[in-house]
Protein backbone atom coordinates (compact mmCIF):
# COMPACT_ATOMS: atom_id res chain seq x y z
CA UNK A 1 0.00 0.00 0.00
CA UNK A 2 1.08 3.32 -0.63
CA UNK A 3 0.75 6.88 0.49
CA UNK A 4 0.29 9.57 -1.35
CA UNK A 5 2.66 12.41 0.46
CA UNK A 6 0.76 15.65 1.81
CA UNK A 7 1.63 19.14 0.06
CA UNK A 8 2.42 21.56 2.76
CA UNK A 9 -1.16 23.24 2.01
CA UNK A 10 -2.98 19.75 2.77
CA UNK A 11 -0.59 19.29 5.82
CA UNK A 12 -1.20 22.97 7.24
CA UNK A 13 -5.49 21.71 6.25
CA UNK A 14 -5.15 18.45 8.52
CA UNK A 15 -3.34 20.34 11.23
CA UNK A 16 -5.89 23.16 11.65
CA UNK A 17 -8.76 21.04 11.76
CA UNK A 18 -7.14 18.74 14.15
CA UNK A 19 -6.17 21.93 15.86
CA UNK A 20 -10.13 23.10 15.71
CA UNK A 21 -11.97 19.82 17.04
CA UNK A 22 -9.23 19.23 19.86
CA UNK A 23 -10.61 23.31 20.98
CA UNK A 24 -14.11 22.14 20.46
CA UNK A 25 -13.76 19.28 22.40
CA UNK A 26 -12.10 20.94 25.01
CA UNK A 27 -14.70 23.28 25.18
CA UNK A 28 -17.53 20.48 24.93
CA UNK A 29 -15.98 18.59 28.18
CA UNK A 30 -15.31 21.83 30.23
CA UNK A 31 -18.86 22.66 29.78
CA UNK A 32 -20.31 19.34 30.21
CA UNK A 33 -17.98 18.89 33.60
CA UNK A 34 -20.20 20.76 35.62
CA UNK A 35 -23.85 19.05 34.02
CA UNK A 36 -21.99 15.65 34.77
CA UNK A 37 -21.20 16.34 38.51
CA UNK A 38 -24.56 17.70 39.32
CA UNK A 39 -26.13 14.84 38.07
CA UNK A 40 -24.04 12.68 40.30
CA UNK A 41 -24.12 14.59 43.07
CA UNK A 42 -28.07 14.49 42.63
CA UNK A 43 -27.71 10.55 42.21
CA UNK A 44 -25.87 10.57 45.50
CA UNK A 45 -28.04 12.09 47.14
CA UNK A 46 -31.07 10.48 45.78
CA UNK A 47 -29.29 6.74 46.89
CA UNK A 48 -28.67 8.39 50.44
CA UNK A 49 -32.39 9.40 50.44
CA UNK A 50 -34.92 7.65 52.92
CA UNK A 51 -37.48 5.66 51.28
CA UNK A 52 -40.69 7.58 50.93
CA UNK A 53 -42.58 5.80 53.78
CA UNK A 54 -39.73 5.96 56.01
CA UNK A 55 -39.38 9.54 55.59
CA UNK A 56 -43.27 10.18 56.10
CA UNK A 57 -43.33 8.54 59.26
CA UNK A 58 -40.67 9.30 61.21
CA UNK A 59 -41.44 12.93 62.72
CA UNK A 60 -39.77 15.05 60.44
CA UNK A 61 -41.78 17.59 57.83
CA UNK A 62 -40.40 16.04 54.14
CA UNK A 63 -40.42 17.05 51.07
CA UNK A 64 -40.58 14.32 47.44
CA UNK A 65 -38.81 16.09 44.89
CA UNK A 66 -39.99 14.37 41.13
CA UNK A 67 -37.02 14.81 38.56
CA UNK A 68 -35.48 12.91 36.14
CA UNK A 69 -31.69 12.72 34.86
CA UNK A 70 -32.92 14.29 31.52
CA UNK A 71 -34.55 17.27 32.67
CA UNK A 72 -33.12 20.64 32.13
CA UNK A 73 -34.62 22.50 34.69
CA UNK A 74 -34.04 19.25 37.36
CA UNK A 75 -30.51 20.34 36.49
CA UNK A 76 -30.58 23.93 36.91
CA UNK A 77 -32.60 24.18 39.95
CA UNK A 78 -30.35 20.67 41.60
CA UNK A 79 -27.38 23.01 43.31
CA UNK A 80 -30.45 25.11 44.48
CA UNK A 81 -32.02 21.40 46.49
CA UNK A 82 -28.28 20.16 47.11
CA UNK A 83 -27.60 23.54 49.05
CA UNK A 84 -31.28 23.37 50.76
CA UNK A 85 -30.41 19.37 51.47
CA UNK A 86 -27.15 20.96 53.34
CA UNK A 87 -28.96 23.38 55.39
CA UNK A 88 -32.18 21.34 56.09
CA UNK A 89 -30.23 18.00 57.55
CA UNK A 90 -31.71 16.59 60.06
CA UNK A 91 -35.02 19.41 59.96
CA UNK A 92 -36.61 18.08 56.85
CA UNK A 93 -36.16 14.76 54.80
CA UNK A 94 -35.41 15.95 51.49
CA UNK A 95 -36.49 12.58 49.18
CA UNK A 96 -35.75 12.25 45.12
CA UNK A 97 -38.02 10.25 43.04
CA UNK A 98 -36.52 9.59 39.70
CA UNK A 99 -39.72 9.62 37.65
CA UNK A 100 -38.21 6.69 35.26
CA UNK A 101 -37.27 4.26 37.93
CA UNK A 102 -40.40 2.10 37.42
CA UNK A 103 -40.33 1.53 40.92
CA UNK A 104 -41.95 4.65 41.66
CA UNK A 105 -44.57 4.98 39.49
CA UNK A 106 -47.76 4.19 42.06
CA UNK A 107 -46.72 7.44 43.60
CA UNK A 108 -46.11 9.21 39.97
CA UNK A 109 -49.76 8.63 40.08
CA UNK A 110 -50.56 9.06 43.17
CA UNK A 111 -49.45 12.76 43.14
CA UNK A 112 -50.36 13.23 39.63
CA UNK A 113 -46.95 14.03 38.44
CA UNK A 114 -47.56 15.63 35.23
CA UNK A 115 -43.74 17.30 34.64
CA UNK A 116 -40.94 17.49 36.50
CA UNK A 117 -39.23 18.85 38.74
CA UNK A 118 -42.64 18.80 40.72
CA UNK A 119 -41.87 19.15 45.05
CA UNK A 120 -44.42 17.10 46.89
CA UNK A 121 -44.69 18.61 50.39
CA UNK A 122 -45.50 16.86 54.19
CA UNK A 123 -46.06 18.28 57.84
CA UNK A 124 -43.87 16.20 60.58
CA UNK A 125 -47.07 13.69 60.84
CA UNK A 126 -47.01 12.74 57.17
CA UNK A 127 -50.02 14.65 55.48
CA UNK A 128 -49.57 15.97 51.81
CA UNK A 129 -49.45 19.98 52.58
CA UNK A 130 -49.58 20.65 48.40
CA UNK A 131 -47.17 20.24 45.35
CA UNK A 132 -45.28 23.28 43.71
CA UNK A 133 -43.50 22.62 40.28
CA UNK A 134 -41.35 24.61 38.12
CA UNK A 135 -37.97 26.15 38.03
CA UNK A 136 -38.17 27.84 41.86
CA UNK A 137 -35.39 30.40 43.29
CA UNK A 138 -33.39 29.07 46.45
CA UNK A 139 -35.31 31.66 48.59
CA UNK A 140 -38.77 30.11 47.68
CA UNK A 141 -36.91 26.63 48.35
CA UNK A 142 -35.72 28.02 51.66
CA UNK A 143 -38.89 29.67 52.48
CA UNK A 144 -41.19 26.66 52.19
CA UNK A 145 -38.98 24.63 53.80
CA UNK A 146 -38.93 27.29 56.88
CA UNK A 147 -42.66 27.05 56.89
CA UNK A 148 -42.55 23.42 57.35
CA UNK A 149 -39.92 23.41 59.88
CA UNK A 150 -41.55 26.19 61.75
CA UNK A 151 -45.20 24.32 60.82
CA UNK A 152 -46.82 27.63 59.39
CA UNK A 153 -48.90 27.60 56.21
CA UNK A 154 -46.35 26.81 53.00
CA UNK A 155 -45.98 30.44 51.15
CA UNK A 156 -48.39 30.61 47.96
CA UNK A 157 -46.86 31.46 44.64
CA UNK A 158 -48.84 33.00 41.74
CA UNK A 159 -50.12 30.77 39.10
CA UNK A 160 -47.49 32.41 36.88
CA UNK A 161 -44.58 30.78 38.99
CA UNK A 162 -46.15 27.40 40.02
CA UNK A 163 -46.05 26.50 36.53
CA UNK A 164 -42.98 28.17 35.20
CA UNK A 165 -40.17 26.16 33.40
CA UNK A 166 -41.55 22.70 34.01
CA UNK A 167 -40.46 19.60 31.69
CA UNK A 168 -43.29 17.92 30.75
CA UNK A 169 -43.05 14.08 31.14
CA UNK A 170 -43.78 12.46 27.56
CA UNK A 171 -47.02 11.01 28.21
CA UNK A 172 -48.40 14.62 28.96
CA UNK A 173 -46.47 15.03 25.31
CA UNK A 174 -48.43 12.71 24.07
CA UNK A 175 -51.17 14.41 25.39
CA UNK A 176 -50.76 17.39 23.88
CA UNK A 177 -50.35 15.91 20.52
CA UNK A 178 -52.88 13.96 20.74
CA UNK A 179 -55.64 15.77 21.20
CA UNK A 180 -55.99 15.68 24.87
CA UNK A 181 -56.91 11.81 24.55
CA UNK A 182 -56.90 10.93 28.03
CA UNK A 183 -53.69 9.06 29.00
CA UNK A 184 -52.30 8.25 32.55
CA UNK A 185 -49.04 9.85 33.85
CA UNK A 186 -46.08 7.19 32.32
CA UNK A 187 -48.30 5.64 30.13
CA UNK A 188 -45.88 5.39 27.04
CA UNK A 189 -49.01 4.51 24.58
Amino acid sequence: MKFKKLGNNEELTQKLLLGFIAILLGFFLFFMKERLVVNTELSNLAERSLEPEVALANGRPTVFEFYADWCEVCQEMAPDILKLEAQTKNQIDLVLLNIDNNRWIDLIEEYEVMGVPQLDFFDSKGMHLGSLSGLHSFTDLRNISNSLISEQPIPSFSKDDEFGQVSLLPSEVAKIEDNGRNIRPMSHS
